[in-house]
């Protein structure tokens, strides 16, 4: 009771202090935008930071231009989990010569910033500022970026949603029936609409490529190491066997590799301890016209894609072959079995820590409060479930790959968490070598099989967190991994027939596939972005960065470039 109470009395407060600072801003934000708003706007991140060098950019005036569109990102999705615009501009370096002089930077909430909560969500976190912030925010501002806004998350981050009762509900900008997407989607609300140029998120399962994916952005998740995570604060703290990795999203792909490479000439291992002391090396495809190998993984073996994206992800393959690069076969280890492995290590401790914050009566995704409900099942329980899945399933065979998940998904002892590792790294070495002996230079798949989830809880828990594989299978093996936006769903040629569920394909499904499935609905998600996912290997951001560049360059060359929605 005592604990419930308390939860409401802290989500009040946080509610109140938000509204606070959004309704005290300086009357200069609540003006109408101006044709010098728009010129700041329209500048690219190496553009505003020439422009700084030059001296004919004022901080005030990059606030100003941005700090409105924040403002109205947040209106139109509730984005915003903390706001300080006072702050960033009397925090912010002067020197207009640095590498991100004048860059509007947001910050997902669980990084830390000193004097500002970092909550994941929780309400028990409201109210207890850091004491310290994180080392890439000191780089920030060594280098001379605007910090000004920290951006929502769901309760616990592992969601395809993004609510809490701290909070409540961010949408998308492209459609507000829809989330999103996962723990980053408040700082990609607020990207999409322009009211940051950066946002920084974090990834442990896709939560800055689903992100990228939903709004139409671009993102890269590194190699554990290559960007400063310390104080990056995980919602499974502790855990080593899959890190966390803090990630950027942009709006263009130029500024994300702009910033990307600025921040690694910082020498970001200077401030990060985690950090590997790895140079910049400028990789350039479409300049050197290099014709690049790529495989193509259409179906993970757990979850097709649904019609939206699979089309998308074919389309950037025909685009590729018409610019004269290769798609070439690829037998990797079994997806399946690196899901397997990957979420054993992940909810070793039965998913304890990821909830141990949680007050009574506070909300949690239910996809989230499923799986801390399997863990607590009795293992034999699991094992007769996954027997009957196989026996009495029809066709036979359909729900193979859901019986083999169940029989293995409970909580661990510290040998078996190590036997888990050998495993782990025994995948990766299988991956490794697969992706040797096939020559590949990038790998092409799917973010997820939907382009969109629905922003209902009961949407969430019908996708299942086992859903996630198309993105947390490159957590698993600490590959590189980046998003980036194709198409737009169009009911025209992306829906189903009304009977698609008579169909053999549908029929064969297995029991999470077809509620997967059943979430899509072509007209509903119609003017949605699509994307793609371009994959690497581990410490191959440059790499990555350069084949979404020559995707981006195969696609206007096709025709079909994409154009972001403006808000």
């Amino acid at each position: 009771m005592f604990s419930s109470s308390r939860h409401r009395r802290d989500c009040a407060r946080k509610h109140d202090r938000l509204r606070n600072a959004v309704l005290g801003v300086p009357a200069a934000y609540t003006d109408p935008s101006t044709d010098a708003d728009a010129a700041i706007l329209a500048l690219s991140l190496s553009q505003l930071v020439t422009a700084r060098a030059g001296n004919s950019l004022q901080l005030s005036h990059i606030l100003q231009a941005y700090g409105k569109r924040a403002l109205a990102a947040h209106e139109a999705t509730n984005c915003l989990a903390d706001f300080f615009l006072d702050e960033a501009e009397s925090t912010a370096t002067p020197d207009p010569n640095l590498p991100l002089s004048g860059v509007p930077v947001s910050l997902k909430d669980c990084i830390d910033l000193a004097g500002h909560d970092t909550t994941l969500g929780f309400s028990a976190n409201a109210g207890r500022p850091a004491h310290t912030s994180a080392p890439i925010v000191q780089l920030l501002r060594d280098a001379g970026a605007l910090v000004y806004a920290k951006t929502t998350l769901p309760t616990a981050c592992l969601s395809f949603e993004c609510s809490s009762d701290l909070f409540g509900t961010t949408t998308n900008p492209y459609n507000p029936a829809f989330s999103p997407g996962a723990s980053t989607g408040g700082g990609a609300a607020l990207l999409a609409w322009q009211g940051s140029m950066i946002e920084l998120g974090t990834d442990l399962g896709g939560s800055t490529r689903y992100p990228a994916a939903y709004c139409g952005l671009y993102a890269v998740k590194g190699t554990h190491g290559r960007f400063p995570s310390t104080g990056c604060v995980s919602c499974t703290p502790g855990l080593e066997a899959v890190p966390t990795i803090t990630a950027p999203l942009a709006r263009t792909l130029d500024d994300l590799e702009q910033f990307w490479r600025r921040i690694v000439e910082m020498r970001p291992w200077e401030y990060d301890h985690t950090c590997a002391p790895i140079p910049w090396k400028p990789v350039d495809y479409v300049a050197s016209g290099k014709k690049l190998r790529f495989a193509l993984m259409v179906d993970d073996g757990v979850v097709p894609p649904t019609p939206a994206a699979e089309r998308a992800l074919r389309e950037v393959e025909s685009a590729l072959a018409d610019a004269g690069h290769q798609i070439v076969p690829f037998s990797p280890p079994s997806p399946l079995e690196g899901l397997k492995i990957g979420y054993q290590l992940m909810f070793s401790d039965g998913a304890v820590s990821i909830l141990e914050p949680r007050r009574t009566g506070e909300y949690v995704n239910p996809a989230l409060l499923t799986v801390r409900s399997l863990l607590r099942l009795p293992l034999w329980l699991k094992k007769l479930g996954a027997a009957f899945l196989r026996w009495f399933s029809r066709p036979r065979g359909r729900n193979d790959a859901w019986a083999t998940l169940l029989e293995i998904f409970h909580p661990r002892s510290a040998l078996e968490e190590r036997r888990l590792v050998v495993a782990r790294d025994a995948y990766r070495a299988a991956w490794h070598t697969a992706w040797r002996s096939a020559g590949l230079d990038l790998l092409l798949t799917v973010p997820h099989a939907l382009p969109a989830v629905p922003k209902e809880p009961a949407a969430s828990d019908k996708a299942t967190l086992v859903s996630a594989n198309y993105a947390f299978l490159y957590n698993m093996l600490d590959c590189t991994a980046g998003v980036m936006p194709v198409s737009y769903v169009d009911k025209a040629c992306d829906s189903y027939r009304p009977d698609f569920r008579k169909d053999a394909k549908y029929l064969h499904m297995n029991d999470i596939a077809r509620g997967v499935h059943d979430l899509y609905d072509a007209r509903a998600m119609h003017g949605m972005p699509v994307g793609v996912q371009v994959v690497g290997g581990r410490f191959e951001e440059e790499k990555v960065l350069a084949g979404m560049k020559a995707i981006e360059h195969a696609m206007w060359k096709s025709g079909k470039g994409f154009v972001p929605r403006r808000f």
